[in-house]
């Protein structure tokens, strides 16, 4: 008789096979980066997690984006990564990364894939429709708010009816946006569809274009999980270095540690990225929803 680890171990296995196939099917080619660099990220949102020489990886990101630089093409990568935020039912410290990059593709192109992927390996949702919500709508529609219209003051005033806990709090107008959409909007995706979050504010941009005024990047969700975070890559240095500055200035004011920025990603986009773009999706959250897992330890191994 089998036992729960070998049946674990079988399932990983064949759910990686699976993902391997179908890149292999579309000339996607597999890499594999160092997973010790010397610079973590700017993001404040993201626990760098310091280890002797540099910092352990959050994402492959920057890595495959110097490959991109160089020529490399369409390119995947099966990467364990690590993030220093309070381990839960969704999130582990360390865990499996899937993270992609299309030449020639835009974030619209990009999500048809994503789903393409999606329904590969879930095959309870392969007959749901794709359905592309703009971020704005998406609290309109589970909120009641119209967010786009709210200054400041009146976020926060909507924040403190919602949670009253949070009145005291010092929070930035994004940070007051992730409460309530943590609390009150992202339960509500992805229900009966695989449902792409976009057009987000130009402020939670991170490293995606700006198009209309609207940040090119994506997310997806399936039952209020999220499961992955696209972008039309920005390609354009300057701008980049602007955004990793501003990023270390918000962690100023947060009393967070000021982070050094990856010069050897910036110097590959001032040699030229090419018109692409990439997502990065949870391995292991996947794998919760093809098992049926209600915790993540469910479908990792155990460290």
């Amino acid at each position: 008789m089998e036992s729960p680890m070998r049946h674990l171990i079988t399932r990983r296995a064949r759910f990686l096979a699976a993902i391997r196939a179908f890149f292999a099917a579309r000339g996607v080619l597999e890499v594999d980066t160092a997973q010790l660099r010397p610079c973590g990220v700017t993001d404040p949102q993201l626990v760098s997690l310091a280890a002797s020489g540099g910092y352990l990886q959050t994402s492959p990101e920057y890595a495959m984006k110097i490959l991109l630089a160089q020529g490399a093409g369409d390119i995947y990568q099966l990467a364990h990564v690590f993030r220093g935020e309070e381990q839960g039912r969704k999130h582990r410290r360390e865990f499996m990364l899937l993270e992609w990059y299309r030449t020639g593709y835009d974030h619209l192109r990009l999500m048809d894939e994503v789903a393409d992927l999606v329904r590969e390996l879930l095959p309870a949702c392969r007959a749901w429709q794709i359905r592309r919500t703009p971020y704005a709508e998406a609290f309109r529609q589970h909120l009641d708010a119209d967010i786009e219209r709210l200054d400041d003051h009146g976020l926060r005033a909507l924040c403190t009816a919602r949670l009253p806990e949070s009145a005291d709090w010092q929070l930035s107008r994004d940070a007051m946006l992730d409460l309530l959409f943590t609390h009150y909007v992202e339960p509500g995706l992805g229900r009966g569809t695989l449902e792409f979050l976009c057009d987000y504010p130009p402020s939670q941009a991170a490293l995606a274009r700006i198009i209309d005024g609207k940040a090119a990047r994506f997310e997806l969700y399936i039952n209020g999980l999220e499961l992955c975070n696209g972008f039309w890559e920005l390609s354009d240095a300057r701008e980049q270095r602007a955004r990793f500055l501003a990023d270390n200035s918000e962690r100023a004011q947060l009393g967070l540690p000021e982070m050094p920025l990856d010069e050897a990603f910036l110097a590959a986009l001032e040699r030229g990225l090419p018109d692409s773009a990439g997502v990065a999706l949870g391995v292991d959250r996947l794998l919760m929803l093809a098992c049926g897992a209600a915790h993540i330890d469910e479908v990792m191994l155990p460290a």
